[in-house]
């Protein structure tokens, strides 16, 4: 769910924009994924359908989703965004090699899906 902050100083479709990629990013909504309507999202936030359309089009200009005429909007990976989190991902394994882990325990925290904090 978006939470919105009207003490921000970004305006609304800006905070929804970042709020859906965000959830995108770190795999809350997976490609294919449908989007809640224009009129359902507007009704849950109980604001304007016009800021939520704004958002959406930005989104999809963005490659974030793809609309499909009668069916609704869904989540896509746009092209770059997941060469560029690899990047950032070498950028840190690199980082955490040189500070004494080992390419082991990098594997088995990736394994265990990064939640091992111990």
């Amino acid at each position: 769910m978006i939470q919105l902050d009207y003490r921000d100083a970004r305006p609304i479709y800006s905070q929804i924009l970042d709020g859906f990629r965000e959830q995108i990013l770190s795999g809350l909504l997976l490609p294919g994924d449908r989007m809640p309507s224009i009129r359902e999202l507007a009704t849950q936030l109980t604001i304007n359908p016009n800021t939520i359309q704004r958002a959406y089009r930005e989104l999809e200009t963005g490659g974030w989703i793809a609309s499909v005429p009668g069916k609704g909007s869904f989540v896509c990976i746009p092209p770059g965004v997941a060469n560029q989190l690899l990047t950032e991902f070498d950028a840190i394994t690199a980082k955490l090699l040189a500070q004494g882990f080992t390419a082991q325990e990098l594997a088995s925290r990736i394994t265990q899906g990064g939640n091992d904090h111990a």
